[in-house]
């Protein structure tokens, strides 16, 4: 069995050529990235491209205006919204699509039956789709993951750890209830590490870092033997540090105090060191 790395395109402002060679070069497996990301949209024959490649592709669903979704979007409108980015992806033959979806803005019984609706609309693709623990949205809330989990057997995840560090303003480790509470559910982690007082740190080798990174680790590697336990592939990792103001910058000149690339990149060489590796070919 393989931990398969996918490389992100959150931030990346190239062509899809330029997107599949850089991640070549990195050693990734293959590409996540938006249903809507430039890329796909500003050229009509890059979903054939990314067809042609034969590489695995982890989609990415947004719902409800934008990553923070806005407030006055109903559940209705997510869901029609879903419906229609996931029938959109369903020719792309994605490996997996990852859902930001709904919004902890919702009483929890609101966001119980939403994501009972959501969940419906997603296996009527016959996609494999998982739910991310993003900040803002329906499972942004360590502390009240278990109960939806309870109601919601069939509920697959994305687990970014991340966010929840900063919604608890403390570090995430394995005895903690939520972690375990998700621990069977997860599919596919963004590996990006984050801190009580934020959601990525500066670089995460850096040694000022060193328990951030053990404690996302553990978390991973909680994750990753839970699904081996079970017969299951163990879950893929896309290495996501970002932009959009989650790398933080020098004062005055708002410069990035490290590059992205070099970061994700060293990120998917240290996953591969200490999770079951797929190495393959070179991207097409």
């Amino acid at each position: 069995m393989t931990s398969l790395q996918f490389f992100s395109l959150w931030g990346f402002q190239g062509s899809l050529d330029l997107a599949l060679e850089t991640a070549g070069r990195g050693g990734f497996d293959g590409l996540e990235l938006n249903i809507r990301h430039p890329c796909l949209l500003a050229d009509p024959d890059s979903p054939a491209r990314l067809l042609d490649c034969g590489r695995p592709v982890v989609l990415e669903v947004v719902t409800g205006g934008g990553y923070v979704p806005e407030l006055g979007c109903t559940p209705e409108q997510h869901l029609a919204e879903l419906a229609e980015l996931l029938h959109g992806c369903v020719g792309l033959r994605p490996q997996r699509v990852t859902v930001l979806t709904g919004s902890d803005a919702w009483p929890l019984e609101r966001q119980r039956s939403f994501l009972a609706a959501a969940l419906a609309v997603a296996e009527a693709t016959g996609l494999a789709v998982s739910f991310e623990t993003h900040r803002s949205r329906c499972l942004g809330m360590p502390w009240s993951i278990a109960p939806l989990l309870d109601a919601l057997p069939g509920l697959r995840l994305t687990a970014d750890l991340s966010h929840w560090c900063v919604v608890a303003e403390r570090l995430m480790t394995p005895e903690l209830d939520p972690v375990q509470a998700m621990a069977d559910r997860v599919d596919h982690i963004h590996a990006r590490v984050g801190h009580a007082q934020g959601p990525q740190v500066s670089h995460p080798f850096a040694p000022e870092h060193a328990e951030a990174l053990a404690a996302h680790l553990a978390c991973w590697q909680l994750f990753t033997e839970r699904a081996l336990g079970r017969g299951a592939p163990p879950p893929s990792f896309t290495p996501e540090f970002g932009p959009d103001g989650y790398m933080p910058t020098l004062p005055f000149t708002d410069q990035p105090v490290a590059d992205l690339l070099t970061i994700n990149t060293a990120m998917a060489q240290w996953l591969r060191r200490r999770f079951p590796a797929a190495v393959g070919d070179s991207m097409c």
